[in-house]
């Protein structure tokens, strides 16, 4: 945790009177996200949520927490024995894997800030977003961007070293737009000042304060993202080019929100990394076609316009996604159907990959 960030540790109790929760011309319902709704239809339950009477569902943040960071775990797990496996196949003269360039990348990077003690809590920064000394500082510089200033929705990834970029987007009284991470339990939450008090307004930057104080929207949510924030492991600041930890989850979230016409070709994104991500070895030509390229970077110390001429992604490239993925993020197989049922065609499906277990509902 960034130290500049407290959380309190009580569970939070969501009345039916709460301002967020209901109105006298929407019901309750209207408002929950889709894991809480199911309180009220089924047996079945996500952890972090409780009914604790008719009247009252009750946020249970001990379990939220330790649930997430169970499977965080998981996937840091998986992610590891992935780039072993893709990084083996780069020494044998067939099957080479495409993306394994990328994993020798990130693994000089994340050893490089554990040596020189460039990392911040969560470590080891292993298959992470690497929270890095001097992110407060990026964030700083990122906030006098143009950009930033004139934003009046901003989409900043869920990652610790981009928290203090949260903090700024609500206190500049921006539209905070934030997905659930690796959107395993909804799909994207929207927080605003107002909905918030100072002593809350620090705990709403964790993933914790967005699945407790957050306002879940769906794909029909009309939404114009002025600014789009994202963490990196490396950048090359001549082109933009860019890698994330593995997961391609920042890329999947590009192309939903330009399905959704929230963003186009001319939404600057913008990354906040320290100086020692900084590359020059991501060959262009071998970036994918769903890569996302960044147009600014800060640093603690710098800020850079790349001026990328790297195509940004059109939407989901359904033929890169796996099966095992489709089957674990909901808002996915949600649009898939939809774009199925209103073209009348079935979208391809990319290969199958290995994927660590994502939250399950039992019943009670």
């Amino acid at each position: 945790m960034d130290s500049t960030f407290t959380r309190t540790s009580a569970p939070f109790s969501l009345k039916l009177k709460h301002p967020l929760l209901f109105n006298k011309s929407r019901s309750l319902l209207h408002f929950l996200p889709c894991h809480t709704k199911i309180l009220f239809k089924s047996s079945h339950r996500l952890q972090g949520f409780r009914c604790s009477s008719k009247e009252e569902v009750v946020f249970d943040e001990s379990a939220f927490e330790a649930q997430r960071l169970q499977l965080d775990a998981q996937a840091r797990e998986s992610m590891a024995e992935a780039s072993i496996r893709e990084m083996g196949s780069s020494s044998n003269a067939e099957g080479v894997d495409p993306k394994a360039w990328k994993w020798v990348i990130r693994k000089r990077i994340w050893e490089f800030m554990e040596d020189r003690n460039y990392a911040q809590n969560p470590r080891p920064v292993h298959h992470r977003i690497p929270n890095f000394v001097g992110a407060s500082a990026a964030a700083e510089n990122l906030s006098r961007l143009e950009v930033f200033v004139n934003a009046g929705c901003v989409k900043v990834n869920p990652d610790s070293p981009q928290k203090q970029v949260r903090f700024l987007t609500l206190t500049g009284g921006k539209k905070l737009l934030t997905p659930q991470p690796r959107l395993r339990t909804g799909f994207f939450s929207v927080l605003e000042s107002h909905m918030l008090n100072p002593s809350t307004i620090l705990e709403a930057c964790t993933s914790v304060g967005v699945a407790k104080y957050g306002m879940p929207i769906g794909l029909d949510e009309k939404l114009k993202v002025d600014l789009i924030v994202i963490g990196s492991v490396a950048v090359n600041p001549k082109t933009g080019a860019r890698l994330g930890k593995g997961e391609g989850f920042a890329e999947l979230e590009y192309g939903m929100l330009r399905y959704m016409g929230a963003i186009d070709d001319s939404t600057p994104v913008v990354t906040s990394v320290h100086d020692c991500q900084l590359v020059d070895d991501i060959p262009v030509e071998k970036l994918l076609i769903h890569d996302v390229p960044v147009d600014i970077i800060c640093t603690p110390t710098q800020v850079i316009f790349t001026r990328t001429v790297i195509p940004k992604p059109q939407g989901i490239y359904w033929d890169k996604l796996s099966p095992q993925k489709l089957d674990q993020i909901r808002i996915l197989r949600e649009l898939k159907t939809r774009i199925e049922l209103e073209t009348g065609q079935k979208l391809p499906c990319g290969p199958s990959e290995k994927l660590p277990p994502t939250a399950r509902r039992s019943r009670r």
